[in-house]
């Protein structure tokens, strides 16, 4: 059993639940959320209740450590919505961050929640044409960047081709054209009254925080989320990753994925718990598993990946007794590494599901024992179905689409649409259910197991990568006649991105033209959407229609392998 909160947490304002003697959640539901604000009515009177309690330790990517109590967080969120009206940043404005796991994005986000204006998070790992997209497509006029690798680079030439920044502001070293976050952010005052004109103020089903989400479409959706949806992810930190209130929580994941959202800022602190970050440049199992033996993480998150990554490690060569309760979400688990974790740590790996669009949706939480390999059971937040393509309700065994019913209302956690994309919507959410494009089929017992993913949508290392947008890239090139993209096994990333390229007539198959594509992936996608493996083929397999076949190429190499 998870430790319960205190008789004075601040969460039992807002959230009612209903546990049976397991402690397994049976029912939630939410009061006082009609004006809800996560920076003022969660986090300052955090800096009023528990004003010298540990809210972040930070470690730097060299290893400089930083502690951050409730009250410095709020007093920093302040000085930082100063900052950001004084550039003219107010309601409903359009605020890109992408700060990998800097501790200033906790600031950020809680200064823009604040004062109202959107918050964008956004991967480290996008390229130029990445940003033309996105700053164009979710009505960006301001972003916080790190200056780290050529992030500013990217941005600076993305800007150049659509000039829509009004201020760009840098964190770490000053840059030519940008605003320096740090030195400037320390000049304002650290008290910010909550706004009570008509004009400023915000109501709980404003938008507070929009993130791209990857599909099979050439261009990535915007998922709108309102400031209701905080409330949402006190099921995913207390029921699923059961975070200790006087513990520290570890989720692995760069701040620019919805994933951060679940495990790195909202839940963990409606509990009243610490959040833990290690602002690594590249992932190093034996440093996270120093992290958590030195700093004694009591809850951990990562990855599939890096689970299959850790139980090649000699887990016994360190001190892990602080662990309590491990979680893992991203793709589907496979039970080898459930079963080879916990013979090494005695812990389970306590699978959950969700999407950019939710909170988790499906999971093994408290009360629960978890089955290796299921997705777990509906989280009661949601109320969950398995339909088939007319309609219908599948019955146990049968695979079908993972749906969310919301004709009596979406509840807080689910988004409110594709941020100017009605159609998009519709296509996803219609006739009273939400259309996750996830397969799955019930068990006798109640839990979901995963069956695949409807379209093509590729998972690699956690990653949600479409192939249309790869095969568009990869099209640009003069000798590339037709090319497919589709999953591999991969022992480590689960699965592996492939190109299957159909050259034209006169070019030579060589080994010299595929080093030379290779070179221009790496230059013009985004790290974790480069093919790994490239193959050149005679042709493609094809409908009657003249649709490529990406399934029959799929099937192919998973049964080969």
């Amino acid at each position: 059993m998870i430790k319960p909160l205190s008789s004075d947490a601040i969460i039992h304002k807002y959230v009612v639940t209903q546990e049976n003697s397991n402690g397994e959640l049976k029912k939630i539901t939410f009061q006082n959320d009609k004006d809800f604000n996560f920076a003022y009515d969660i986090m300052d009177e955090l800096a009023k209740k528990c004003p010298d309690k540990l809210a972040l330790l930070h470690i730097s990517n060299t290893k400089k450590e930083r502690r951050f109590t409730f009250k410095e967080i709020a007093a920093y969120s302040s000085k930082t919505a100063n900052y950001f009206k004084s550039l003219g940043i107010r309601k409903g404005d359009k605020v890109m961050l992408v700060l990998k796991r800097h501790y200033q994005f906790w600031f950020c986000m809680l200064a823009l929640h604040k004062i109202g204006a959107v918050a964008i998070p956004a991967s480290s790992l996008l390229v130029e044409q990445d940003y033309e997209y996105r700053f164009q497509a979710a009505d960006v006029h301001y972003v916080v960047a790190s200056d780290s690798g050529k992030i500013a680079e990217y941005i600076e030439k993305a800007d150049r081709t659509v000039g829509m920044l009004k201020e760009k502001i840098i964190v770490g070293a000053s840059r030519e054209g940008w605003r320096n976050f740090n030195e400037e952010m320390e000049q304002f005052s650290d008290k910010f009254e909550r706004p009570v004109s008509q004009e400023e103020k915000m109501s709980g089903e404003d938008i507070a925080l929009m993130i791209f989400t990857s599909g099979t479409s050439i261009h990535a959706k915007l998922a709108a989320h309102n400031f209701r949806y905080p409330l949402g992810h006190f099921v995913t930190a207390r029921y699923w990753n059961q975070v200790d209130p006087d513990g520290l929580h570890l989720t692995i994941s760069d701040t620019g994925w919805a994933k951060a959202m679940w495990g790195k800022i909202y839940g963990q602190w409606l509990c009243e718990a610490g959040i833990f970050v290690y602002d690594f440049d590249a992932f190093s199992a034996k440093d996270i598993l120093h992290m958590v033996e030195k700093y004694k993480i009591t809850t951990f998150c990562a990855p599939p990946t890096m689970y299959r990554v850790l139980i090649r490690m000699n887990l016994k060569d360190y001190d892990l007794s602080s662990l309590q309760h491990v979680t893992t979400a991203g793709e589907a688990l496979n039970a080898e590494v459930f079963y080879k974790f916990y013979e090494a740590t005695g812990h389970m790996i306590y699978e959950g599901y969700g999407q950019t669009e939710t909170t988790m949706v499906l999971g093994a939480i408290q009360g629960m024992e978890p089955k290796p390999g299921a997705m777990g059971k509906p989280n009661p937040l949601y109320d969950v179905a398995v339909m088939d393509k007319e309609g219908n309700l599948c019955p146990v065994g049968e695979a079908g689409e993972i749906v969310i019913r919301t004709a009596d209302g979406a509840p807080n956690g689910l988004f409110t649409g594709y941020y100017n994309e009605e159609e998009k919507t519709a296509q996803q959410w219609h006739d009273g259910y939400y259309h996750t494009g996830d397969q799955a089929r019930w068990d006798e017992d109640g839990y979901l197991w995963y069956e695949g993913r409807i379209d093509d949508l590729i998972k690699a290392s956690g990653y949600r990568v479409g192939p249309f947008e790869i095969e568009s890239e990869l099209m640009k090139l003069p000798y590339v006649l037709e090319c497919a993209v589709t999953s591999v096994p991969d022992k480590t990333r689960g699965q592996a991105i492939k190109a299957s390229i159909v050259l034209t007539k006169g070019v030579l198959a060589t080994e010299l033209l595929k080093k030379e594509i290779f070179g221009y992936i790496n230059e013009n996608l985004a790290s974790y959407k480069r093919p790994r493996i490239v193959e050149f083929v005679k042709d493609l397999p094809k409908t009657t229609s003249g649709k490529i076949k990406r399934v029959e190429i799929r099937r192919q190499d998973w049964m080969a392998n």
